[in-house]
């Protein structure tokens, strides 16, 4: 019983340690939310690049609150990474990094999936603009690492 209370507190210890660490990579406050125009340049950025990687993506634009700006569709798409390329980005605006940054959090600590909104896989970046996140992209339909390079490059965009 003794040794279970210890492996409890020593979780909480870990998890608070780990957490602390986590909040501290926060630098950018967040800004007005995307107009659609600026979203619309962002997907047609990413989309471009999908295009000359010759891979069929998802692409969602969210605003600061995590609410869909724009999302484009390519014609030959898994269904599935609709919803993905939605929950990417609303994961990433609302952590305010990419999510690759939540992937390698998970990798060291579990316990980050109970955060709600999670999505731990690349793919969502944040929408920069004069140091402020004014929304996030959300890329689906390769794989992480190909998400990631067409997420990055709509982001890119806006500076």
């Amino acid at each position: 019983m003794r040794s279970l209370k210890f492996a409890a507190v020593l979780c909480a210890v870990a998890l608070f340690v780990a957490g602390a660490a986590f909040a501290q990579q926060m630098p950018n406050p967040y800004g007005p939310n995307i107009s659609l125009e600026k979203a619309k340049a962002v997907a047609a950025a990413a989309a471009a690049k999908a295009k000359e990687m010759k891979v069929n993506m998802c692409i969602a634009v969210v605003d600061t609150g995590g609410q869909l700006v724009y999302f484009e569709r390519f014609d030959v798409v898994q269904w599935g990474s609709i919803d993905v390329a939605v929950h990417k980005a609303k994961a990433s605006v609302q952590y305010k990094r990419a999510t690759l940054a939540l992937e390698n959090a998970v990798k060291s600590n579990v316990h980050y999936l109970t955060l709600d909104g999670i999505s731990a896989i690349e793919g969502g970046v944040p929408i920069i603009e004069g140091g402020r996140i004014i929304g996030a992209i959300g890329a689906s339909g390769g794989s992480s690492v190909q998400d990631g390079q067409v997420a990055q490059a709509g982001a890119a965009v806006i500076k």
